[in-house]
């Protein structure tokens, strides 16, 4: 039997690569995809943010963490020009796109509007 690499409800955020990226969009009903890189200065801002809101929504929402230095066939496929670019799927499906760093609150308030 294989270890189950999603885990139901996680509390932190997961990483993500090309090879999994279907995977868990399709396990998790709503899930939110931080495209970042090393490099970036906001992307590093948004990090523990997310990690925060990981464990406050947990078993609501699922936060996750995609290396675009690393996976780039993801953010060609999605077109992603800039990050920190948060991708946001509902029941499989890209429901939008959230750019840029900012505060918990407000990153909470624009998730919760696609969550709908």
């Amino acid at each position: 039997m294989t270890e189950e690499k999603f885990v139901d409800n996680p509390d932190h955020t997961i990483a993500l690569t090309d090879q999994d990226m279907n995977e868990a969009v399709a396990k998790y009903p709503f899930i939110v995809v931080d495209c970042w890189a090393e490099w970036c200065g906001p992307c590093k801002m948004l990090g523990p943010i997310l990690e925060n809101l990981a464990k406050k929504h947990a078993g609501e929402i699922v936060f996750a963490k995609l290396d675009v230095d690393k996976n780039p066939e993801t953010a060609r496929k999605y077109g992603i020009r800039s990050i920190p670019n948060l991708m946001v799927f509902k029941d499989g499906q890209k429901v939008g796109d959230i750019v840029g760093a900012m505060p918990e609150a407000k990153l909470m308030e624009r998730i919760l509007a696609l969550k709908g």
